[in-house]
């Protein structure tokens, strides 16, 4: 049986098709289409009427092409760059009815627990106690479990492209002053959180996202052409000397660097000071990179419980919010550790792909 996970992100459409008749989601095929709505979104985080047109058809192309690798109906959200912009409703009702793709919008913390889900299980039991860090576009997600799902989990307002925007807008490469600001910015948002990673004293600290990906590379972790099962992690002290490299160079620049993406390439210093700040205030001197994050969580969630309700609950909740009022505030449902007393079905033959 094939599954597909079609995400919105604030760089990318991305669509992911992977088997899922045993209990680990194999990937067969990947779409993408490179959109970078992030770099053009007004003040204030609205998305202007082409890019959402841009959206609409990279949403519709990558859709066709799960039909062809037979996922008509792949599971679909949108992340930060959607979910926080006040014309959300007119985005996810243009992608609907035009692309013929129900977004759903997941709180930020949902994310953070489907996120921990997968690295849970790419790290495995022998990990212990587990930390997640996941750097994206808008958000920081942190979270903390010994189990299957967190016990802790949390999506603060931290992302590298957010931050990029907010403290380095028109300054190429920033000035020292800018860095320093951003760096005690990340620290006032961070200092409750971290003191609870701290107090909980994680045995193995994992990291996900595209950001943490590019950043392991530039100290040095292996190339991503080696494979997904090759060991990669990345100390503080690397990441120190990484923030201290990034800060004296222009964009352009930092995409010659080993690792550094042109499209990243300007939020690459945000994304490493967030990263080296968090890592610093949880006293975490090393991490793991996870291959697997968002995208594998979703699915291994649904192969896990047998089931998509719980994804239906959310796609409830983002039809609700296309009916409010410009700008509300979407619903924050329950987090789905809250039903881990709900008996878990490991197998993916009962799971109906969302409508």
């Amino acid at each position: 049986m094939r599954m597909g996970v079609l995400d919105v992100g604030s760089n990318t459409v991305r669509l992911v098709i992977a088997e899922t008749d045993g209990a680990v989601p194999l990937p067969v095929h990947t779409a993408k289409r490179p959109l970078r709505l992030s770099a053009h979104v007004e003040p204030g985080g609205r998305l202007p009427s082409e890019q959402v047109d841009r959206l609409v058809e990279a949403v519709r192309d990558v859709r066709a092409e799960g039909r062809r690798w037979g996922v008509p109906r792949p599971f679909a959200f949108a992340t930060a760059i959607v979910r926080d912009a006040p014309n959300r409703q007119e985005v996810l009702g243009r992608v609907a009815a035009e692309a013929g793709v129900p977004l759903h919008v997941l709180p930020g913390e949902v994310e953070a627990e489907l996120t921990f889900l997968a690295a849970r299980r790419w790290m495995g039991w022998r990990a212990g106690p587990l930390a997640l860090l996941d750097i994206g576009g808008g958000t920081l997600e942190v979270a903390f479990g010994r189990s299957r799902l967190p016990d802790f989990a949390i999506s603060l307002p931290l992302g590298a492209n957010r931050l990029t925007r907010e403290f380095f807008r028109g300054q190429d490469p920033p000035s020292p002053h800018r860095t320093k600001l951003l760096r005690r910015h990340v620290r006032h948002q961070l200092r409750d959180v971290a003191a609870r990673i701290r107090w909980e004293a994680p045995r193995t600290a994992v990291v996900t996202s595209r950001t943490f990906q590019q950043l392991g590379r530039l100290c040095g972790a292996p190339p991503g052409r080696f494979g997904p099962f090759t060991p990669r992690s990345m100390t503080r002290s690397d990441l120190g000397r990484a923030v201290q490299q990034l800060a004296v160079l222009p964009a352009a620049e930092r995409a010659l660097l080993p690792g550094i993406s042109l499209a990243r390439s300007g939020q690459s210093l945000a994304g490493a000071v967030v990263a080296h700040t968090t890592m610093k205030l949880m006293g975490i001197d090393e991490v793991t990179i996870c291959p697997w994050a968002l995208r594998e969580g979703v699915l291994l969630r649904c192969i896990e419980d047998g089931s998509s309700d719980w994804w239906d609950v959310y796609g409830r909740q983002t039809a609700d919010v296309t009916e409010t009022a410009e700008g509300a505030t979407p619903l924050m449902l329950r987090p789905l550790r809250g039903s881990e007393e709900t008996p878990v079905a490991a197998t993916a033959a009962s799971v109906q792909h969302p409508g």
